[in-house]
């Protein structure tokens, strides 16, 4: 259990690291890579009223660092740093070149966070009633 724990931190802290360089690269390296074309951003679905890029990142992202940190004492340091994390990373867009701050987004980022954490909670608290 111990090494899978430490793969999984292992595994969350590099997909930290990637989701933080494809935050502040400017323009779209997926599209530079996938499309060969920097100006294209590949979506996965369309967008309603959030990113779903960004909802999707930030769920992966979120599922990672809770499970990862579940059974430690710093699985709240974990929680703010993911919310912390999802604003930064887009008010770092109205300083980066070629990329731009968009509410959508922010909202995409926030709610891939919460939706992660609120059934963190929900599970935890079915966990303590079960017992």
């Amino acid at each position: 259990m111990i090494k899978f724990l430490f793969k999984l931190k292992t595994i969350f802290h590099i997909s930290n690291i990637f989701l933080i360089f494809l935050y502040i690269y400017p323009g779209s390296f997926l599209g530079c890579f996938v499309y060969n074309d920097c100006n294209f951003d590949p979506q996965i679905t369309r967008d309603f009223f959030i990113s779903s890029n960004h909802l999707y990142a930030f769920i992966v992202l979120s599922i990672l660092g809770i499970l990862a940190y579940k059974n430690d004492s710093k699985i709240n340091i974990v929680i703010l740093y993911l919310f912390f994390l999802s604003i930064f990373l887009e008010l770092l867009h109205f300083i980066i070149p070629v990329r731009s701050f968009e509410l959508i987004d922010l909202f995409g980022n926030l709610f891939g966070v919460l939706l992660v954490v609120l059934i963190h909670k929900i599970l935890s608290i079915y966990e303590k009633f079960k017992k």
